[in-house]
């Protein structure tokens, strides 16, 4: 296929359905690429192209993969390898604006890895629009969790197929919708109010609102966030279409480095929701986050400002001990969460399972690289992790996970208990310190202890001074660590966070 469009002005919104990863340090294959190459101007579509692609290994295509997209190792046996479609898929993409939904977290990454494995140079964009990321801050979450499959449902566009060519034209749909919306609120901002119209069908969750147990687990996996169908198709695009430039390329971040999800989640919120220019402005130059990072982007303001501050202090009674949880009796089940979405919560004999594990070592000290949405400070460090507490935290994710994937979630599960490579008999967990804005300040609501051989004193902190928990965070210090386990699917990454409420650190 040979375009002719000599200024390539024209959108590439392009997907990528891949393998689902079933052991560490297994990488993602993509198994269907498709693009359409939409005129600025008009919106419409001047060409597609998708096809399959067989992957070096068949044996990548696992029955967890099948069910996330649809394509088994018949349906690709006998089509092209990616080194067969890459000189279509550099001239589709290189020069272009690139657009579509996660794209910055997966596809572009999935499209420079296929191009290093075949020794070429990967192509370039001129310009970035991730329509996950810009409609999550300038739509808001009034679709529910902002999902491609969610959006189609909130305007009523039919269900997400999960197959490549299908997914990107529903996403230039939901695109056109959301901008006329907010184009309808800024022409009359008293009588439309910003988020006011939620829908009643916002829901995270398609099929499944039942409960699970662990005899119903299945192993972990990591799960891609995209989708397609093997046709080609093309139309020669007029120079009238191709003329003026449409305001949707107010979108467009021009190529100046990609942008993490945690630095778009902590761009602040602006008066004017359909004032898409400046945005780009705001956009900070960072490098395409790894799909290994070991913070999630992950929970809305909202589920963080559930966190209590009302200085309730935490009963270790309420707490089990890794050692005397009944693995089965640990079970999942969706609970009502933020404007009539659901998510999963983890159970213990049909209770909200909280854990206590004693002496602790603490691995990595206090991290605080990431943000949320309203730019605070995400605190967490890592500690060693003990086999009754891995087995614990094993068999909720195992549940957890089943529950998400059969829920039709295709986001990217992220193991709560992290095994590297080479240190697989050395796992971690990471626990997350909680914060809340008072005032001016940011402070930290996880109660926080010291212990000596004489007493227990609980530090209080008047404000937020990184300085201070540092020196307690120290790695081989041991901790008492009292948590929560917390379920998130956001932005394309699914999983299980452990959320610490009480510490006692322990000193000699």
């Amino acid at each position: 296929m040979v375009v002719t469009s000599e200024d390539r002005s024209e959108i590439a919104f392009f997907d990528v359905e891949t393998t689902v990863p079933t052991r560490s340090g297994q990488g993602f294959a993509i198994l269907e690429f498709g693009a359409i190459l939409v005129c600025p101007r008009k919106l419409v579509e001047l060409q597609s192209f998708s096809t399959l692609v067989r992957p070096a290994d068949l044996s990548h295509i696992s029955t967890l993969s099948v069910r996330c997209n649809g394509i088994t190792k018949d349906a690709v046996i006998s089509a092209p390898g990616f080194v067969d479609i890459a000189d279509d898929v550099y001239n589709l993409l290189h020069g272009r604006i690139w657009a579509g939904h996660n794209i910055l977290r997966f596809d572009c990454a999935r499209i420079r890895e296929a191009f290093a494995e075949i020794n070429r140079p990967a192509p370039e964009p001129k310009g970035t629009i991730d329509s996950l990321a810009l409609l999550t801050q300038k739509f808001g979450r009034r679709a529910g969790d902002m999902k491609m499959a969610t959006l189609a449902t909130y305007f009523g566009l039919g269900q997400q197929t999960h197959r490549s060519l299908d997914d990107v034209r529903m996403n230039l749909e939901v695109l056109k919708y959301c901008a006329t919306v907010l184009f309808l609120e800024s022409s009359l901002p008293d009588i439309f109010t910003e988020n006011s119209w939620v829908s009643p069908n916002a829901t995270t969750r398609s099929r499944s609102n039942g409960k699970i147990s662990v005899e119903q687990a299945s192993q972990n996996v990591n799960t891609p966030s995209s989708s397609v169908r093997a046709e080609i198709h093309s139309t020669s695009p007029t120079s009238d279409e191709i003329g003026e430039i449409h305001p949707i390329l107010s979108l467009v971040m021009p190529n100046r480095g990609e942008v993490t999800g945690d630095l778009i989640e902590s761009i602040p919120a602006r008066s004017d929701p359909f004032n898409m220019v400046a945005l780009s402005d705001e956009m900070v130059k960072d490098p395409l986050p790894e799909d290994n990072m070991e913070e999630e982007n992950s929970l809305s303001s909202q589920e963080s400002s559930t966190a209590s501050a009302s200085g309730v202090s935490y009963g270790c009674t309420d707490f089990l001990e890794a050692d005397n949880i009944s693995i089965p009796s640990i079970s999942v089940t969706f609970v009502p969460f933020y404007r009539g979405s659901q998510k999963i919560q983890v159970l213990h004999k049909n209770y909200p399972l909280q854990v206590s594990c004693r002496r602790l070592k603490v691995r990595f000290g206090i991290s605080t690289k990431f943000v949320d949405q309203t730019g605070r400070p995400r605190l967490s460090f890592v500690v060693n992790a003990p086999s009754s507490l891995c087995q614990v935290l094993d068999a909720s994710d195992n549940l957890a996970q089943k529950l998400s994937m059969d829920s039709g979630s295709c986001s990217e599960w992220r193991n709560v208990v992290t095994r590297k490579p080479g240190f697989y008999n050395y796992p971690t967990v990471r626990l997350h310190l909680p914060t809340v804005a008072d005032g001016d300040d940011v402070r930290c609501i996880t109660e926080i202890y010291q212990k000596d051989s004489l007493a227990t004193q609980r530090l209080v902190f008047s404000r937020f001074d990184i300085v201070e928990l540092e020196s307690l965070f120290t790695p081989g210090n041991l901790v008492d660590a009292y948590f929560s386990l917390d379920a998130y699917d956001y932005q394309q990454n699914a999983g299980i966070r452990a959320v610490a409420k009480k510490l006692i650190f322990l000193t000699n």
